[in-house]
Order: structure tokens, then C-alpha cells, then sequence
């Protein structure tokens, strides 16, 4: 739950018309603590790191998502999620601390983002990238890696559909 403590005891009930609201007013205050649910918050920022278990190196992931519609895309390590980060429709998103290895590349994509569930309530679609990306860091170099989401006439990075039960959440 997301606690707001709006100013002079206004509500935002206007700008939060799918959320459920409770105002609770303070004791000889003119103020109100307005409680929101996670559904209801704002959507992700642009390159917001949703998870990190395997972060703090030096491998660059950057993300084009030329599609209408938001994406999160996630990399396993094994059977271990690793990093999972929000981009945006229409949007490029860059992560500086990929760990050195090998991951799967998940990603999930639609409308109205829940953080509690790390899923897209609304049109949501659950692809994989066939091609496993492989980080690697020397002393003189490290792995950058671009995606481009948008599909493309002759790209290579095909993927395929996978059922929300097997998308890493």
C-alpha cells in the first residue's frame, strides 16, 4: 500500500479513479492520509529496476521498445531470476550492472502494471528470446547488448510465445 498525506486535507480521488480509497482524517489536523492500492499507483519510470538478485557488474543491457505498449524484460540465470526492469512504450531503457554469465531473456509486455504481481493486468503477452545472452567482462571490455522489441523484417533475435505460468514473475 502507497501512503499519501495530501496538503490542506485535499483528496485525489479524481486522479485515481481505479483505485480504492480511504481517507483517514488526522486528530486536530486539517490534513487526510489517503491510502491507495498497488494497482492504483503509477506505472513504473522508464528503467526502473523491478528486481536485482545477480547485479553490481559491468555488462550494459539496453532496450529499445518501439511498441505502443509498456514491457518488462527479465533475465534468468539457470533457473534463478536475475534482473527484471520496466521500459516503457516507445522508450529506450539502458542497465549498467549486468552480472558476468549466461541468461534467458523473458519479457512481458501490455497494459496497467501491477508491482505487487509484477504482471500487466490488462492485454498482457509473455515472450522468450530463442538466443540466450552471454555477459563477459575483462580488463579492458565489457558485454553490451542491444534489444530491440519492435519485431523486425530480417532480425535476429526471433522469439515465442510462453504461458504466464512459465514467465518468471
Amino acid at each position: 500500500m502507497v501512503k499519501l498525506r495530501p496538503l490542506a486535507g485535499a483528496i485525489l480521488a479524481s486522479a485515481l479513479l481505479t483505485g480504492s480509497i480511504a481517507a483517514t482524517p488526522a486528530a486536530a489536523s486539517t490534513a487526510e492520509t489517503v491510502t491507495i492500492s498497488a494497482a492504483a499507483a503509477a506505472r513504473p519510470g522508464n528503467g526502473k529496476i523491478l528486481y536485482s538478485r545477480y547485479s553490481r557488474g559491468q555488462g550494459t543491457l539496453k532496450v529499445k521498445n518501439g511498441n505502443r505498449t509498456d514491457a518488462v524484460i527479465t533475465l534468468v540465470r539457470g533457473r534463478s531470476k536475475a534482473l527484471s526492469v520496466y521500459v516503457r512504450a516507445r522508450s529506450t531503457a539502458t542497465v549498467r550492472v549486468v552480472r558476468d554469465g549466461t541468461y534467458t531473456i523473458f519479457y512481458t509486455s501490455g497494459h496497467r502494471f501491477s508491482t505487487s504481481s509484477g504482471r500487466f493486468t490488462r492485454n498482457p503477452a509473455y515472450r522468450r528470446f530463442d538466443k540466450r545472452l552471454r555477459f563477459v567482462t575483462t580488463s579492458t571490455s565489457s558485454t553490451i547488448w542491444t534489444l530491440t522489441l519492435t519485431p523486425t523484417r530480417g532480425g535476429n533475435a526471433p522469439t515465442r510465445g510462453v504461458s504466464p505460468s512459465d514467465f518468471p514473475a
